[in-house]
């Protein structure tokens, strides 16, 4: 209910109370006067009832219009506040929530940043390890060819000078003894057998 209702409804009931209270007045009025008339008589008691309902009207206005009325502007001032406050937090709650809801994206990027991040470090971290098995692998295969060729130029080393030393008793076999034909190709025999085994 708005203000300038409550105040027409204070109105009313003031103007009842007023006729309440004159209306006795007026027939003690008439009765006094002595002459019937109707229901208002156009004698001194009409201005008589007419000071009266005035200071029944500043009475009413003074003990109970503007009491009622601040009364009721005080009410208004409270239920306006408590919108306002009701308001600022309904406002306060959606700015909060918003402000919320922007960490939270802000999060989720920062995690699926993050977790990127890793992803490209352990791609990176799983490359450098192929990388290093492979030329760890190439390390050793080399290693090991270039172990196979010592081994392979050691023995034709050993097989060189073995081939030099049985020459050279093959040769000490010969001279010390006139060979025949037959010796000859005897000795060659088994020097290459020797040297096959």
């Amino acid at each position: 209910m708005r203000l300038h209702d409550l105040r027409g409804i204070v109105v009313v009931v003031c103007l009842g109370v007023a006729l309440a209270l004159v209306g006795p007045a007026a027939a003690w009025a008439a009765s006094e006067g002595g002459h019937e008339g109707g229901l208002i008589s156009l004698d001194k008691s009409l201005i008589v009832q007419a000071i009266n309902f005035l200071i029944l009207l500043f009475i009413l206005k003074r003990l109970l219009y503007k009491p009622f009325l601040a009364k009721m502007g005080e009410r208004t001032q409270a239920i306006q506040k408590s919108l306002d406050e009701a308001q600022a937090a309904r406002a306060e709650a959606t700015r909060q929530q918003e402000e919320n809801e922007t960490r939270l994206r802000a999060a989720h990027a920062e995690a699926a940043a993050i977790r990127a991040q890793a992803m490209k470090e352990a791609s990176e971290e799983q490359k450098r390890l192929v990388e290093a098995a492979r030329a760890e692998s190439q390390r050793l295969v080399e290693s090991a060819k270039a172990q196979m060729d010592a081994d392979v130029r050691r023995a034709r080393e050993e097989l060189r000078r073995e081939v030099a030393d049985l020459a050279t008793a093959v040769a000490e076999k010969l001279v010390r003894r006139s060979l025949r034909d037959e010796d000859h190709r005897r000795i060659v025999a088994e020097a290459i057998t020797k040297v096959g085994n």
